[in-house]
């Protein structure tokens, strides 16, 4: 009996010390939480000495937007949030071998502008890299960063995902008058929301000759919440949007929407248990905008299980990559360049453009 006592109180121990450190964890945790404001000024970094070109109408405008995975996730990868396994899908090499072919297309491509999403500072999943700098030497003038993830430290699963510092970037060529970070509405409560992404907007204002602007929306919207946040989010996009070309402004918004638009055919065969994405309903809002998304290739693949080694059939493909762009801009070509998932789960977009 004394054994069996000693054992219990061992055990009750060892579980209040549990109960400890993790309300200690937690409480740790939402003092350091992240805690932006609705809006924030989003610091211009210079690239060169000139301060970039000047926009006028009539000029064609190249744009390339892509979410780069933070350069883990390519055709070796999973992630336990779409149903795999892993947590740290890439070593070192493998992180930076995916960085330089990423940057090689973006150089192929010489885009006037640039959008990322999931693009690291300083997190464990990507071996504390800057990736902002790999884009530095392209010929952009200048760049703006938003944070869109930033926890000192996640811990689930097992293993913690840890330290992640990460959000969208816009690189351009041309004189940009100002940045500006906006808060999305966060569809988590307490505790999930202190180590889970604040999604945001980062608009970069570009003065156009006699007055106008360019503005060019950057974003990266909510992927696993219930369907009210996607729908939240989408409101407040196209209340700013709408708000903007009220002013006469030239308007484009573009990156990962984790939704379909619904006026697209989506032609990829459904996989049940695989993640599947909600549709943005457009129809209110189509008189004063074109909703772009290609329906002949995907933007993105599931990462339920590597595409490496995998049948390709077995994996789920997504259309949910676009361009939202105002009626007073014409487009002349937009494509989603199949890359075949090898560097990013997602395939780049390239738009070009005139101002009319």
């Amino acid at each position: 009996m004394k054994v069996l006592k000693t054992a219990g109180k061992v055990l009750l121990a060892i579980l209040l010390i549990l109960v400890v450190l993790i309300a200690g964890l937690l409480i740790w945790l939402t003092v350091v939480e992240y805690k932006p404001s609705d809006k924030e000024n989003a610091a211009v970094t210079a690239l060169s000495a000139e301060s970039g070109e000047l926009l006028k109408q009539g000029d064609q405008i190249k744009l390339v937007a892509w979410n780069m995975g933070y350069g883990a996730l390519g055709d070796n990868a999973d992630f336990f949030m779409d149903g795999g396994k892993m947590v740290y899908t890439a070593d070192e090499a493998r992180v930076r071998q995916n960085l330089e072919a990423i940057v090689s297309e973006v150089r192929s491509q010489d885009p006037d502008i640039l959008l990322l999403q999931e693009i690291d500072l300083n997190s464990d999943r990507s071996y504390h890299i800057d990736e902002t700098g790999f884009f530095s030497n392209l010929g952009f003038a200048n760049y703006a960063f938003a944070n869109n993830f930033k926890v000192a430290f996640s811990p689930i699963p097992i293993p913690p995902m840890g330290k992640i510092d990460s959000g969208i970037a816009t690189y351009s060529k041309y004189s940009v008058a100002s940045a500006e970070r906006t808060q999305l509405p966060c569809p988590f409560s307490w505790p999930v929301r202190i180590i889970n992404l604040k999604r945001c907007l980062l608009t970069t204002r570009i003065p156009v000759e006699g007055g106008k602007e360019l503005v060019i929306v950057n974003l990266h919207l909510e992927a696993y919440d219930d369907g009210e946040g996607k729908a939240a989010q989408a409101q407040m996009l196209m209340d700013i949007l709408n708000e903007e070309i009220s002013k006469g402004n030239y308007v484009i918004a573009g990156g990962d929407f984790n939704q379909s638009f619904s006026n697209i055919n989506n032609s990829f065969p459904v996989i049940p248990e695989q993640w599947q994405p909600a549709y943005m309903d457009i129809s209110s809002f189509e008189d004063n905008w074109q909703f772009l998304m290609s329906e002949e290739t995907p933007s993105c693949r599931s990462l339920y299980t590597p595409l490496s080694g995998s049948d390709p059939e077995s994996l789920q493909y997504y259309i949910i990559d676009g361009f939202i762009v105002s009626s007073n801009i014409r487009v002349d070509s937009f494509e989603i360049r199949d890359l075949g998932f090898v560097n990013s789960d997602h395939n780049p977009q390239v738009l070009n453009i005139t101002l009319e």
